[in-house]
């Protein structure tokens, strides 16, 4: 099939008989595809020989694992705004993809996941290779088929790009049994546009924004969460003209960061349990809480029994099953972000609530200087975690694109780096995945050639998926890595030492020389012990074009404060 016999397909088009494997190939540039992270195997064969034709057209990025496959689909999925595309094969294929499914189910990122899978005849042998990924795939996916029969590939692949990216995004899996993508049909390819029985953008009820307009000009103690639906919703903007209208403190949820800019005057931090110290503790002083395009799931709010009794809520998000899941909203809008912002910002009065913010930045102040002072007296001598990230979020002026893992480095970054661009902050959220960094970068360096895109890692997590190195080699992707070495398993460790009488049990983690094994990949580094030179190293990783790995000793027993203990109202956030 000639390239040029889809120069004009846009939603229907009907071409000479082919394969099943070529339709696959075929759906996915009709629906856009230009980039898929995937690992070849026997039962999704077919379509990686259909797509060795069209490799001018769509670029296809081996990875190590199929983890890393779907990592990488996330980052690129959550930097660029395209649904990420992922190729696995049948039994440890697909199942390699669960974890990475379950991420960006509760995260809420659009992927399309194709597994291929043995044929229709032997489904229910336990035939090599073969497993139930759609009940496996079920409970992490937003929707999931298994398709026989070539006919119905086309109409499967739209309705999964349609499901995925519409509404709440999330992943879908389809699953194409192995005769299917040899079967030969007539292909053709229409874009799904409706589900039945699925509404993804609710209509806006006037009723539900009138009563949130009301308790927001009532207001005199106004407090906004907003999270990573403003992203999704692509309401940066109305935002913006939002806070700047109601004077209102805005804080975000650990995935919301970036959404709206850290160095705005209006902007008083993160919420949640290693959040910062004002926004937490006034959720339960403020009189309206208005939280839009988040969750307010268990890190953000503590003991739920305690949090923001006195405040009226204002719950503006899309999906249905989030309003009163856990906090009773006063005032539930449901509604895309988007237009729930513009239509509020027309019916809202203008207001200064500057009286309010400043105890906000008061409290920021009084907040530094004591996380501050106890670091300089605990590790004087030895370079801090926070001192990193706040030097390269200056060296980049908050514009680079950070992907963290999981642990102590993760909220570091997400306290001292100032986030000042909307999709810059990618990080597992909701299922808190360790090895999500590395292959996310990659992901979001494919989406955006021309940013700095820096993954921010500690020494555990790093060993999970390093293998990824070689991802970068092969494609020479120029992604910046720091490794920020305790040699522990620092969050854990932590844990241990606040409320297991300091028994560090099995979190003591020897690494290898980080620096050497990047030099095995081809891939320039260098460690730094010493404060001193710290600055130096970060200016050449920032200055290097192709990929670089920074490793940096830091304090073994630096702790992430503040932090709302486990069972503690936010208002019993400590600062040591």
């Amino acid at each position: 099939m000639k390239t040029t016999e889809l120069e004009n397909l846009k939603q229907t088009s009907v071409l000479l008989q082919t394969t099943g494997a070529e339709a696959v190939i075929q759906s996915l540039k009709a629906e856009g595809v230009k980039t898929i992270f995937g690992y070849p195997g026997g039962a999704i064969m077919p379509i990686y020989d259909a797509l060795f034709d069209h490799l001018e057209e769509i670029n296809h990025v081996l990875t190590r694992h199929e983890q890393g496959a779907i990592h990488a689909a996330q980052g690129y999925a959550r930097t660029s705004g395209k649904t990420g595309v992922v190729f696995a094969t049948s039994g440890p294929g697909a199942t390699n993809l669960i974890t990475g499914l379950a991420d960006a189910l509760i995260d809420s990122t659009p992927l399309v996941c194709i597994t291929g899978q043995v044929a229709s005849h032997l489904l229910g042998t336990d035939a090599f290779q073969e497993t139930d990924v759609m009940g496996i795939s079920m409970p992490v996916t937003k929707w999931n088929c298994q398709v026989t029969k070539a006919a119905d590939i086309a109409p499967a692949l739209a309705k999964a790009f349609y499901i995925a990216s519409s509404g709440r995004p999330g992943p879908v899996l389809v699953d194409i049994t192995k005769d299917a993508q040899f079967e030969k049909l007539d292909f053709s390819y229409e874009k799904c546009t409706a589900v039945r029985s699925f509404q993804p953008k609710p209509k806006l009820n006037a009723d539900q924004l009138q009563a949130a307009s009301n308790l927001l000009n009532e207001a005199k103690k106004p407090l906004m969460i907003v999270g990573q639906g403003i992203m999704l919703s692509n309401a940066e903007d109305e935002l913006l003209v939002f806070a700047e209208k109601t004077g209102v403190p805005v804080a975000s949820t650990l995935l919301g960061l970036g959404a709206f800019p850290a160095n705005h005057p209006q902007f008083v931090g993160m919420v949640g349990m290693h959040g910062n110290y004002a926004p937490n503790v006034k959720s339960n002083e403020c009189d309206v809480l208005l939280a839009v395009g988040m969750r307010f799931d268990d890190r953000v709010t503590g003991d739920v029994s305690r949090y923001a009794k006195q405040a009226k809520v204002v719950h503006i998000d899309i999906d249905a099953a989030e309003i009163n899941k856990i906090i009773k909203a006063d005032a539930p809008v449901l509604a895309d972000a988007k237009e729930a912002l513009a239509f509020l910002t027309d019916w809202v009065e203008k207001q200064n609530h500057q009286s309010w913010l400043d105890e906000f930045h008061q409290a920021k102040e009084n907040e530094l200087q004591v996380l501050s002072k106890n670091r300089n007296n605990d590790f004087a001598d030895q370079i801090r975690m926070d001192l990193v990230i706040d030097l390269l979020s200056q060296k980049t002026n908050g514009n680079a694109v950070v992907v963290t893992d999981v642990g102590q480095h993760q909220m570091m970054a997400a306290q001292f780096y100032q986030y000042n661009q909307t999709k810059s902050n990618v990080t597992s959220g909701g299922l808190g995945t360790m090895g999500f960094a590395l292959p996310a970068a990659i992901g979001a360096k494919m989406a955006n050639p021309g940013k700095q895109v820096i993954a921010i890692i500690g020494d555990g997590g790093f060993q999970m998926t390093l293998q990824e190195l070689g991802t970068i080699m092969q494609n020479n992707i120029g992604v910046k890595i720091i490794i920020l070495n305790n040699e522990y398993l620092g969050m854990v460790r932590q844990w241990q030492q606040m409320f297991f009488e300091k028994r560090y049990s099995f979190t003591n983690i020897q690494s290898p020389d980080f620096v050497a094994l990047a030099a095995s990949y081809n891939i320039k580094g260098v460690k730094v012990e010493k404060q001193e030179d710290l600055s130096n190293a970060l200016d050449q990783l920032l200055n290097t074009e192709n990929a670089f790995l920074l490793e940096v000793k830091v304090a073994k027993e630096d702790n992430v404060f503040p932090m709302v203990p486990t069972g503690a109202s936010v208002a019993e956030i400590r600062l040591q």
